[in-house]
């Protein structure tokens, strides 16, 4: 007990000691603005914030999975980004030695039949005789996305096929940026690989670099076949494939839901590069992959349907699946060809020209599709051969099987390859969204109500999410909820704190799963979309009879990938930071299910305040307290004045004090970067004097964030002191 007392002094004292500093640094700004902000915490004026308010959106962008999240480190394993034809590009993957020492092409030997493509390594070279290899031999390399991040002391599982007619040799090496530094190394001695063989590696590493590559190389002449080349740490998150340090940015965020997988990514430039959630399962060496066309670069699919709802599941989220519904940027399908329907795409060489058809077929088998392409379409392509075939379904029953593989018994025909892959419970998908941005489109409304009827039909409970806003004026076909999304200027987002002030609150809530200040504003994450966003979300939360859920985006960027700007978080091979977005979500993260409080501001200069109030519950200390969140837009610091009423035997605790936690900076476009992480963070002090009544200055451009303890628990033993300064 003396030992507690001791330890709750100290850290009193380290809180004062903060106080003094944000004192000092208060008083040295010139509030020559006042404004009041009343607050009701009778519980006759509050309500209940939904459970899922707050929550994050995963899109594939970026590189935000490949090369980030999903901690697979071979860029372009399966050698399948060039395309199903060959001559095959196998980018990122570059030659060690010159043309007189090795040959290196593409066939389509793979044994994977959705992923024909296999490297050739033709080693002209020999460790004896007239063609002597160089030291270390000759080969392929793989620099994963922009460097490999191999660290000392660590350990990276390495799977790979191989085949040769020939006994092999080959040495698998871990080494620097330029091949010279090797930080782990093996050898694949084999006499009979006349088939595919898996061979499986654990590399130990012995030193650092954030820019490694992987090297296979050999000094025995012969011709050597190479596919589905994987590289993962092994420790992941749980085993479970994801990149610790990008996971636990996320988890910090408490979201209460995830949004994936896209976006645009969904829906695809083209129809025949959409995301489809079939292709995207089972073991990932028979994953085909695809080419996301909307943001230009490829994907193994090794974050597929299955880790996209592990992902939810880890971060104790709800998973919010959005799926195609037939429409694309420049494609559509018409509704009646929506159950069921298989589009297939033919590229023809056609002497002497090249020829693509689309052809729709009524049976959704592959049988089926080749017997009417054999009858009806190659009459008029003489002389012709098929050099491309893909089959793609747009159907209801695609979309009911996806819902069967998360939801569906283990003994079910989805829900059994789920159970295969790990999971045998069911995942908790309770929300699915209808397309993406599609509601201007001619053919969605008719394809979204098929989906709609079936869906419902067989899964009453999931709630469907309309493309269309349904904020402003009511939506002409049913649904539970109706997207909203919002890309603004930093004022522009702050004025939408109002948008849904008067939108309905009864039947489809809201859903804004698309928000961000952009432009000039914004650069590359700035202070000002930060408090812009924070006005937005301050809206969302007093307006949360009419909205049930709200995720920022994107939500990852690769810096060496940046396809938009800005992003709530950004990250290398090695490192990552947050922007002052992802930041600013930390004010709301204990929002999600809380109780939101009557409030109102009085005298609000230039309406360059807004503010709300909540109560919450400490899982920490079970103690209740009361969160006032306030953004100060303008330009100038203001005194604000918080009356606290209707309280009851809720009585502030006194003794404690309150935590102050203020997001600023000295410039307002700053931004944090790898030589800065922590440029604008939040920062905390101790606020001494508490009472019902109670005067804080808030400083230009800032959002800030108070906390009060309310009721103190007579069973808690953790000391309180800590867990208000620990609150973000």
């Amino acid at each position: 007990m003396e030992s507690r007392h001791s330890i709750h002094h100290v850290l009193l004292l380290v809180l004062c000691g903060l106080s003094a500093l944000c004192q000092c640094s208060a008083t040295g700004v010139e509030a020559n603005q006042t404004a009041v902000l009343l607050v009701n915490a009778s519980e006759a004026s509050a309500r209940k914030i939904p459970d899922t308010l707050f929550g994050i959106f995963f899109e594939e962008i970026n590189h935000a999975g490949a090369g980030g999240l999903w901690a697979e480190l071979v860029n372009n394993r399966g050698f399948e980004a060039g395309g199903p034809n060959v001559p095959s590009n196998i980018d990122p993957w570059s030659i060690i030695g010159d043309e007189s020492k090795v040959i290196v092409s593409t066939d389509r030997s793979s044994c994977f039949d959705r992923n024909k493509i296999a490297v050739q390594v033709q080693v002209l070279c020999d460790h004896t005789g007239a063609n002597i290899c160089p030291d270390g031999g000759v080969g392929i390399y793989n620099p994963g996305f922009w460097g490999m991040n191999i660290e000392q002391g660590k350990s990276y599982k390495l799977v790979l096929y191989v085949r040769s007619q020939e006994s092999i040799n080959v040495s698998i090496a871990l080494t620097g940026s330029n091949g010279s530094q090797k930080l782990a190394a093996a050898n694949i001695v084999a006499s009979d690989v006349s088939s595919w063989t898996k061979v499986e590696i654990l590399l130990e590493a012995t030193g650092t670099d954030p820019n490694s590559r992987l090297e296979l190389r050999s000094s025995k002449k012969g011709v050597i076949w190479f596919d589905q080349v994987s590289l993962m740490p092994t420790d992941t998150y749980k085993g479970h494939g994801f990149r610790k340090d990008l996971f636990g940015m996320l988890k910090d965020l408490k979201p209460a839901f995830i949004r994936f997988p896209g976006g645009c990514f969904v829906e695809g430039d083209w129809l025949r590069n959409a995301f489809r959630w079939k292709e995207t399962i089972g073991q990932w060496e028979e994953r085909p992959g695809h080419f996301g066309d909307v943001w230009n670069y490829w994907t193994d699919d090794g974050l597929g349907h299955f880790e996209f709802l592990q992902l939810a599941e880890d971060l104790d989220s709800l998973p919010v699946w959005v799926f195609n519904n037939g429409v694309s940027h420049h494609d559509q399908v018409d509704t009646s060809s929506i159950l069921p329907f298989v589009q297939i795409m033919l590229t023809f060489i056609v002497l002497p020209i090249q020829v693509t058809k689309v052809i729709n077929v009524s049976k959704p088998t592959k049988e089926r599709a080749i017997i009417f392409i054999m009858g009806n379409s190659l009459s008029s392509f003489v002389p012709c051969y098929i050099t491309f075939l893909q089959i793609y379904f747009v159907s209801i029953q695609e979309i009911l099987d996806g819902l069967e593989f998360a939801r569906g018994d283990p003994t079910s025909a989805w829900g059994s390859i789920r159970a295969k892959m790990g999971h045998p419970e069911p995942f908790d998908l309770r929300y699915v969204a209808i397309g993406n941005e599609d509601c201007g489109k001619t053919k969605y409304r008719g394809n979204y109500l098929k989906f709609y009827t079936a869906i419902k039909d067989k899964y009453p409970d999931i709630k469907i999410i309309s493309n269309c806003d349904g904020s402003t004026r009511p939506l002409d076909h049913p649904a539970d909820l109706y997207d909203f999304h919002i890309y603004s200027s930093a004022s522009s987002v702050f004025s939408n704190a109002r948008h849904f002030d008067s939108a309905p609150r009864r039947g489809p809530k809201a859903f804004v799963s698309e928000y961000a200040v952009t432009g000039n504003d914004a650069g590359k994450g700035s202070l000002l979309a930060a408090l812009g966003e924070a006005g937005f979300l301050i809206g969302v939360e007093k307006n949360s009879e009419a909205i049930e859920m709200a995720s920022y985006a994107p939500l990852f960027v690769n810096d060496n990938d940046r396809r938009w700007n800005p992003d709530a978080i950004v990250f290398t091979s090695s490192q990552m930071y947050g922007t002052p977005s992802y930041w600013m979500q930390h004010f709301f993260k204990e929002s999600n299910g809380a109780t939101l409080l009557s409030s109102s501001l009085q005298a609000n200069p230039s309406n360059s305040l807004i503010a709300s109030a909540i109560t919450w519950r400490n899982s920490l200390d079970n103690n209740d307290y009361l969160r006032i969140k306030v953004v100060n837009f303008g330009t100038t610091a203001v005194i604000i004045k918080i009356s606290l009423t209707g309280l009851g035997q809720n009585s502030l605790e006194t003794l404690f004090g309150a935590v102050m936690t203020e997001l600023t900076s000295n410039n307002v476009m700053d931004e944090n970067s790898f030589k800065q992480p922590n440029k604008v963070i939040p920062v905390k002090a101790l606020i001494e004097k508490v009472s019902d009544n109670m005067e804080v200055v808030l400083a230009p451009r800032s959002l800030n964030s108070i906390e009060l303890l309310l009721r103190k628990s007579t069973s808690s033993n953790v000391d309180t002191a800590s867990v208000l300064k620990s609150s973000f």
